[in-house]
């Protein structure tokens, strides 16, 4: 359909915009490849709000999923707005919902079903059911425009969740109405992320209940402690990568691995005892804490041999989290080959300490992340740190425990860690 389109309107085209029709087409089917590659689902989210956007050269847009009778945003991205902010610099993490009801854009577009033109939304039609709320505009001083509103279905029917697009651009810059040829392009476009979204769900759908299987054996290992540390070392290292200039293709890859990799960095405390993992008092005997130091190893050989990338990054951060940065005795397993480990007997062998560069980057990343969620939050033999002590510790510890750039990263994002923290709330904070 999306050919045929091209190829009848190619008649009436100067030879210069059928080239530039055909390279839009090359880059949606590349972009549509590369989205079936992506296994988190966040990640592909993200992107796919990022790559619509593009292919229709819009301003601004939101992705929202299905959470029971709500939709609740994902991802909301402004080109505008973010033009605004330092280089490299996000906007604010945002999380809420809302009912799915006809009073409002999505709400109507998830219950119907189809998609909603809008060319100005602050003239439609009083005879519509739907309103748009301006608070968010009067708020940032920007000016919604045209918006383009469609559902994510699965061929079933199903719905997944609700795209939008706002404001689209021409050439020069100016907003104009989203036209025949860009409706069928977001649609062309959202079939295959529909497919590609059922894919993700389906890897996530197992990763929860591997983390669900961890999670009964350690009560610390909640699942809104390891969605915490994922999303923390997603911001770490979307910074760590722009202030290193690393390219935008190696990003993609490292950060959808990155995001799944961090929820397993203690998926090995399902081979603790349980007298020793839900010990609250006295505190570890030393057999008994280089015992618990086995959970590293145990949690890398559940990866290993690696078959894939995301293989070896979670294999990497299940047994380098823990290592220091200085090399200090403290950090563990160090340089260990995971044959010396026996499970039986559960204890990590004396090894020589690794350090610096020599810890893979992801573990470095993650071992911010989980030290900084450790103490910010109670566990059953501590009390919370306030947020400004826990930022402090991992400030005091930059080239001693932690990777200084790594921990210079963490605290230039330290406005989206707050929000991610706010977010996702311990069950006893809710």
């Amino acid at each position: 359909m999306l050919i045929d389109f091209f190829l009848n309107n190619a008649i009436i085209d100067t030879a210069m915009n059928i080239k530039k029709r055909g390279d839009k087409l090359q880059r949606i089917i590349k972009i549509e490849r590369q989205l079936g590659e992506i296994q988190d689902i966040d990640v592909l989210l993200e992107r796919i709000l990022t790559e619509t956007r593009k292919i229709v050269n819009a301003d601004a847009g939101s992705i929202y999923v299905v959470e029971g009778n709500n939709l609740k945003i994902k991802y909301g991205q402004n080109d505008t707005s973010l033009k605004k902010l330092s280089p490299g610099e996000k906007l604010p993490y945002t999380c809420f919902s809302f009912p799915i009801n006809e009073q409002q854009i999505c709400g109507y577009v998830a219950l119907k079903g189809l998609p909603v033109n809008i060319k100005d939304c602050y003239r439609i039609h009083a005879s519509k059911p739907y309103k748009f709320n301006k608070n968010s505009d009067i708020t940032t001083g920007y000016r919604t425009k045209s918006m383009y509103t469609l559902p994510l279905k699965m061929a079933n029917g199903k719905l997944l969740g609700v795209l939008q697009i706002i404001n689209a651009k021409d050439k020069k810059g100016n907003l104009i109405s989203f036209d025949k040829e860009a409706e069928l392009l977001i649609s062309h476009f959202a079939s295959s992320a529909v497919q590609a979204l059922q894919h993700a769900y389906l890897t996530s759908d197992m990763i929860k209940r591997m983390l669900k299987m961890a999670e009964f054996r350690d009560p610390k290992e909640t699942y809104p402690h390891v969605e915490r540390v994922s999303f923390y070392s997603l911001e770490i290292y979307d910074r760590w990568a722009f202030n290193h200039n690393v390219p935008q293709e190696e990003i993609h890859r490292y950060r959808d691995n990155l995001k799944i990799a961090a929820k397993f960095h203690d998926i090995g405390k399902i081979g603790i005892s349980d007298m020793i993992l839900k010990k609250t008092f006295p505190r570890f005997t030393d057999e008994e804490r280089n015992i618990m130091k086995g959970h590293t190893v145990i949690g890398a050989q559940l990866f290993n041999p690696p078959d894939s990338m995301l293989d070896e990054m979670s294999l990497q951060v299940a047994l380098h989290h823990h290592d220091r940065w200085d090399g200090g005795p403290s950090g563990y397993p160090g340089k260990i080959e995971l044959s010396q480990f026996s499970i039986k007997d559960g204890v990590v062998p004396e090894s020589e300490p690794i350090s610096g560069a020599e810890i893979p980057l992801c573990a470095r990343i993650v071992a911010v992340a989980d030290v900084f969620d450790a103490l910010s939050h109670k566990r059953c033999y501590k009390e919370s740190w306030t947020i400004e002590d826990s930022f402090n510790e991992i400030e005091k510890n930059s080239g001693t425990q932690f990777d200084p750039e790594v921990v210079k990263a963490f605290l230039q994002v330290r406005s989206r860690i707050c929000s991610i923290q706010l977010a996702f709330p311990d069950e006893a904070e809710d």
